[in-house]
């Protein structure tokens, strides 16, 4: 549930681990024909476009599916730390997810970072669809690469995009040739008892000349590898991950194109990948370890599952003058997590028998968990038309719609010690159920003024409208009765200028000035609460430099940016009710450096570095936030230094063996308050990360080695209160132990 209206009491494992590296660079490199250790161009979608990543007047980087395969990625925590200025929060297993870019926080419900597959976005857009917790979290399998937009995306993708993008983009189906490979692995997570395994396979096959169908499935199952200490079961943990996808290319002629998408995945954890410390004293990270390593204590399994449906149209026209695009989405998302709520809420329950004066008063104090179901259903729609041709002045208009439908259904119960149901709290301890709905209108168009061969400029402007309705209905012993409604409508202008100049053909200078929003959207109906939270914007400032040099074999990029976000969606007390508010701005500055250097034909080296500085700098009196101290889940510094050589070996087959260290700074879970503060930091922490691939012919073998020196790293968590909100312990999420795994590919 978003903050808003959230009986989790802050029990959610909060915000955010990250890591800025580089895995043979966010761009790809490859041996040119007669050129061995050029660099490769990358041609990217960043701008709703095919251009090359180097040309592009935003900060992004570009993951490619080698990439990908070679860290052995199966959920975003596993590749995001190898780009620079993602955040990711851990929250115990994939899809338990918060994104950071730039500074800009998780903070409050709706999301600030965008995500979309392919032309069209899949996540939710409103305030009481808990975005920001559950971000959208692919098994990359069969995906092409991935793109990451630093800093606000507004004028192009919209709503919720304020502090970047995260976008998949799948690989699409080709009439050139039949294809079908396969894969099989088995590896090791130190501290299990059972072995991983995963499987999976695709294929491409053309139905002619004209008409191609690519598909895949993969399955992937992680052992436990946390023991609870409460049940004495081991190994609670297990991660099972299975999906699919189909994907139809017609060629209608010469000048039309039309892509047919359907996307499934499951994914289906045991229990959350946390361990459970003790407070010592009143700072919070000096915690001692009461249990033993990879240990959590919890009478009550936290299970979590999500199911992702996701079916695409587009629609490419070459018009002669100009170039059309339809772009059409259904999605559909399921979630259920189960938290323990044992510590917050059954220590209230002698207390609460005591004040409701209930038969047996007082009970004694019992076991609790609380249970969120969410179900999303998104439709959207976008046309968008370009000018083609080189002209002096090039143009693009479009138009985008959505239909949004969820539901959110929370209870927490209330049992005894053995776990028996305690008749003075039925039928609830609480619950809760708040559907909502939500729509925009959008239009959108940009212009490049080319004002000579190395000199362009491009601006562009967003005009978005969102209508808004909901409902609270909830009832229990913790929540007051109601039944109510809520509605709210608002209108945001977003725009962005950027020009750029190329010094040479390889080299560019660019500036950018952009804003972002995130959709505000209606409160409950309580006395002297405001009906409706507003949007909150940010304008981004930006320098960049993307230079490739020694004659191709070396590629630097760099951006220095200040971010200044206003009137930021907070939660409240009003008359003892939690709503949102526009408390509080906060400003984001740093740096970004990005490097690559091919040193010989075979060996490139890579250097990545970050550093952000993000912190409050206003803040109402009633929300007592300390200012000039670091956003939640955001380094300061991240960084990080990768290699990766290939050679032949075996009688000639190619061969890379390859790895990457990298570095995060320590991050505060959440803002951080003056007073009855439950924020604390986690600390810093490096992993070393390893890889070897060797190629015969159709067969290639891979070796991973996943946190070689076995680091016990968290990357997400959060303080656990009592139900006078007074810290009681940790429940932090790790990072995996040292994982080792072998992987057999086919491909004919």
């Amino acid at each position: 549930m978003s903050d808003v209206f959230d009986l989790s009491r802050g029990m959610t494992i909060g915000v955010s681990t990250s890591a800025l590296a580089l895995l043979m660079s966010a761009t790809n490199v490859r041996a040119a024909e007669g050129q061995s250790g050029v660099i490769d161009e990358i041609i990217v979608t960043a701008q709703k476009r095919n251009e090359s990543v180097q040309d592009v007047p935003v900060s992004v980087s570009a993951f490619a599916e080698e990439q990908l395969t070679r860290v052995h990625a199966t959920q975003l925590q596993d590749y995001a730390a190898y780009m620079p200025g993602i955040n990711i929060t851990g929250g115990g297993s994939p899809g338990q997810t918060s994104i950071t870019l730039r500074g800009v926080a998780a903070v409050g419900p709706g999301s600030v970072v965008g995500t979309y597959v392919d032309e069209t976005p899949l996540g939710a857009s409103n305030n009481y669809a808990r975005a920001t917790s559950f971000a959208l979290d692919l098994m990359p399998y069969d995906i092409g690469r991935v793109e990451v937009l630093r800093g606000p995306q507004g004028t192009l993708y919209g709503a919720g995009s304020m502090g970047g993008l995260l976008k998949y983009v799948l690989k699409e189906p080709s009439t050139d040739a039949l294809e079908f490979r396969a894969g099989l692995e088995g590896s090791n997570v130190s501290g299990a008892d059972d072995p991983g395994w995963g499987a999976r396979a695709g294929v491409n096959v053309p139905l002619g000349s004209s008409v191609a169908l690519r598909a895949s499935y993969f399955q992937q199952d992680t052992p436990g590898y946390i023991t609870n200490a409460y049940t004495g079961k081991r190994d609670v943990n297990g991660l099972e991950q299975s999906g699919g996808r189909a994907s139809l290319l017609w060629q209608i002629s010469d000048t039309a194109t039309l892509k047919v998408n359907g996307l499934w995945q499951r994914l289906d954890s045991d229990e959350n990948s946390t361990v459970t410390l003790s407070l010592a004293g009143t700072d919070p990270i000096r915690a001692r370890r009461d249990l033993p390593d990879l240990t959590t204590s919890m009478p009550n399994s936290q299970p979590f599952s999500k199911e992702v449906d996701y079916y695409s149209a587009t629609l490419n026209w070459d018009l002669g003058w100009g170039d059309f695009v339809s772009a059409t989405s259904y999605s559909k998302t399921h979630t259920v997590q189960t938290q323990d709520g044992s510590v917050t809420y059954g220590s209230l329950f002698p207390l609460l028998s005591l004040v409701f004066e209930l038969p047996g008063a007082p009970f004694d104090e019992g076991l609790s968990k609380f249970n969120i179901q969410l179900d999303h259903e998104k439709w959207t729609q976008e046309f968008r038309i370009a000018s083609s041709g080189d002209g002096a002045i090039q143009w693009r208009a479009g138009a985008f719609y959505t239909e949004e439908d969820s539901k959110n259904r929370q209870v927490v119960d209330a049992t005894d010690i053995n776990g028996v149901p305690i008749q003075g709290f039925l039928p609830y301890f609480a619950f809760a159920q708040l559907p909502s709905q939500y729509k925009e209108l959008a239009v959108f168009g940009d212009v490049t003024f080319k004002i000579n061969d190395r000199f362009d400029v491009i601006t562009g402007l967003r005009w978005a409208a969102n209508d808004q309705k909901f409902r609270q209905i909830s009832s229990g012993a913790i929540v007051a009765t109601a039944n109510q409604p809520g509605e709210s409508d608002e209108d945001v202008f977003t725009y962005a200028v950027s020009p750029r100049w190329h010094l040479t053909d390889n080299t560019m200078l660019y500036a950018r000035v952009a804003t972002g929003y995130r959709p505000g959207g209606p409160n409950t109906i309580v006395p002297g609460m405001p009906p409706a939270v507003e949007a909150d914007e940010l304008t981004n400032y930006e320098l960049g430099f993307k230079s490739i040099f020694m004659d191709g074999r070396a590629l630097l990029n760099a951006s220095v940016f200040y971010i200044d976000w206003q009137d930021i969606q907070q939660s409240r007390s009003f008359g003892g009710v939690s709503g949102l508010d526009n408390a509080g701005d906060a400003e984001s500055q740093g740096i970004e450096l990005e490097s690559l250097f091919s040193v010989t034909p075979g060996l490139q080296l890579g250097f990545n570095l970050s550093y952000t500085d993000a912190t409050l700098k206003s803040s109402p009196p009633d929300l007592p936030n300390a200012l000039g101290v670091q956003l939640p889940g955001v380094p300061k510094w991240s960084g990080a230094i990768t290699a990766n050589y290939s050679f032949t070996a075996f009688g000639g087959h190619e061969a890379n063996i390859g790895g990457g260290w990298r570095y995060v700074d320590e991050r505060y879970s959440e803002v951080v308050k003056t007073e009855e503060n439950l924020a604390y930091a986690l600390p810093a922490y490096d992993v070393l990360d390893l890889n070897a691939d060797v190629q015969f012919d159709k067969l290639t073998l891979r070796l991973f080695v996943k946190n070689l020196t076995d680091e016990r790293a968290f990357t997400g968590g959060g303080v656990t209160p009592d139900g006078l909100n007074q810290p009681v312990r940790l429940d932090l999420a790790v990072l995996q132990p040292r994982t080792v795994g072998l992987s057999i590919d086919f491909q004919f």
